[in-house]
């Protein structure tokens, strides 16, 4: 369960737009956090805060196949992103590096910036705790939440080789 302030977004925000492709060489995820959304919204670095939530409308993530994007969303300080669609590969990427995402349309589109949000990731529901409207997002499937609680799909893989040793 996760609690946190809205930052919203609207459709199509593409990973070049989540993290601009002049920092992909930047060295470490704190360095690309430092330049999350600054094309769209130069705001966003000093306004996040731990434990806050994206909330984007249809295709989020849509663009190249780069795990930056999810990286720097993350690293941001960020603990979700709802949206109304993913593209596929940054919903793969999302899960791969352990970042919790959740579609739900009605969400997505009711929620607005500055909201305080709840999620709830094993049941999917979200609470809009400023207006009091409940949605119901896909609880994630159980193999996908082991993923998300172990950080990631590679932590994963090396937590179940350990147990089989």
């Amino acid at each position: 369960m996760i609690t946190g302030t809205v930052h919203r977004y609207g459709d199509n925000i593409d990973t070049d737009v989540i993290i601009p492709a002049r920092y992909l060489n930047a060295p470490s995820p704190e360095e690309l956090a430092k330049h999350c959304m600054e094309d769209i919204d130069a705001a966003f670095v000093s306004s996040v805060r731990p434990g806050d939530i994206m909330v984007g409308g249809w295709n989020f993530g849509c663009g190249s196949s780069r795990e930056h994007a999810p990286i720097a969303i993350e690293a941001s300080g960020i603990a979700c992103v709802i949206a109304a669609s993913f593209a596929r590969i940054f919903y793969r990427n999302s899960i791969n590096i352990g970042f919790p995402i959740l579609e739900c349309p009605e969400a997505a589109f009711a929620i607005q910036s500055g909201d305080t949000v709840s999620v709830d990731f094993s049941t999917g529901e979200i609470f809009d705790e400023t207006t009091g409207q409940r949605f119901q997002a896909a609880a994630f499937p159980p193999f996908i939440g082991r993923i998300i609680e172990h950080g990631g799909l590679l932590a994963y893989l090396k937590a179940k080789e350990e147990v089989r040793s």
